[in-house]
């Protein structure tokens, strides 16, 4: 029971702490064509530390996913199979959870395993900085640190287009 209540408060949080931001006048989102803004937080895992500008120089999948969000238990392991499709060297996942028990967002993860770190935001500033209205969504980023494509929401029907852009991406060399 407790479980199911942790569940249900994660979306209302998150959807509270939006709405009383935009009403307070909060960032507009970011658009394709802006620099990324910074991100450094803490990994789920407890492995330490992590920044998207220690990824400069690689296409970057930026995810924000939430364990109460049924997309995300359908594309988080699509992420992972775009990580292992892509390699290392130019392509990079990250992935920023926005509940606010990391024992959720641990327990959603075991029973959905990707190779790729994810980054823990209770309080949700990463969100915010971002613009994020929905989740999942995500910034495909290129490696000058731009966003070059945003991505509200998913579904499988998503993928084929996700692939291509992140392709062409990787193979302009931006």
């Amino acid at each position: 029971m407790r479980n199911r209540r942790a569940r249900a408060r994660g979306p209302t949080a998150l959807l509270l702490l939006l709405l009383t931001l935009s009403l307070a006048g909060a960032a507009p989102a970011v658009q394709t064509g802006q620099p990324a803004p910074a991100v450094t937080g803490a990994r789920l895992d407890g492995q330490g530390q992590l920044s998207l500008a220690g990824l400069r120089g690689k296409v970057v999948y930026l995810d924000f996913w939430a364990s109460w969000c049924k997309p995300c238990a359908l594309s988080l392991p699509t992420l992972d199979g775009f990580r292992k499709e892509f390699g290392s060297k130019d392509f990079a996942v990250l992935a920023v959870n926005v509940d606010h028990d990391p024992a959720l967002a641990r327990a959603f993860l075991s029973r959905r395993p990707v190779g790729y770190p994810s980054l823990f935001d209770p309080q949700g500033e990463l969100p915010v900085r971002f613009g994020v209205e929905t989740m999942p969504t995500s910034f495909l980023i290129d490696r000058q640190g731009v966003i070059r494509r945003v991505h509200k929401g998913f579904r499988k029907e998503d993928v084929p287009e996700l692939h291509t852009a992140i392709q062409e991406l990787i193979r302009s060399g931006r």
